[in-house]
């Protein structure tokens, strides 16, 4: 398989993901953008409003609409950063434990679907390599 050919089969499994994982959460209150941010400030609690938008992508501005909308919900909180009075960091509320279940059923749902006509071997081999190629791209940035 050339490189063009792998690259573009990359990114389209990716495209299907994202859609099957927006299907997933048809009927939730949160969005996909939504969900990426829940998870990341599930995982780094206290994590900085602009290092939040550069981990997802995604402009300041893009991201305060965002957190504020996660807000209203009633999901995360914004608490001044003691070390720099311009800066916020992002909490978790009680509220998300629910949502962050639902997140990871829906995510779990579709990663269930997308390995299905693997053998267990295949599916763990499959993970191993991503885990390889993804460790490779990290050191060269």
């Amino acid at each position: 398989m050339s490189n063009y050919n792998c690259s573009f089969l990359l990114a389209d499994v990716t495209r299907l993901m994202r859609r099957n994982f927006i299907q997933q959460l048809e009927g939730s209150s949160i969005t996909l953008a939504q969900a990426k941010a829940l998870k990341y400030v599930a995982r780094q609690q206290g994590v900085r409003q602009v290092e939040l938008a550069d981990k997802l992508e995604v402009q300041p501005m893009t991201l305060a609409r965002l957190i504020d909308q996660l807000e209203q919900q009633q999901l995360v909180e914004r608490r001044p950063d003691p070390s720099d009075r311009r800066a916020y960091l992002i909490y978790l509320t009680e509220h998300a434990d629910d949502h962050l279940k639902e997140i990871e059923l829906a995510g779990n749902k579709v990663i269930e679907h997308a390995l299905g006509d693997l053998s267990q071997q295949q599916a763990d081999e499959f993970k191993h390599a991503l885990q390889i190629i993804r460790n490779t791209l990290l050191n060269k940035e």
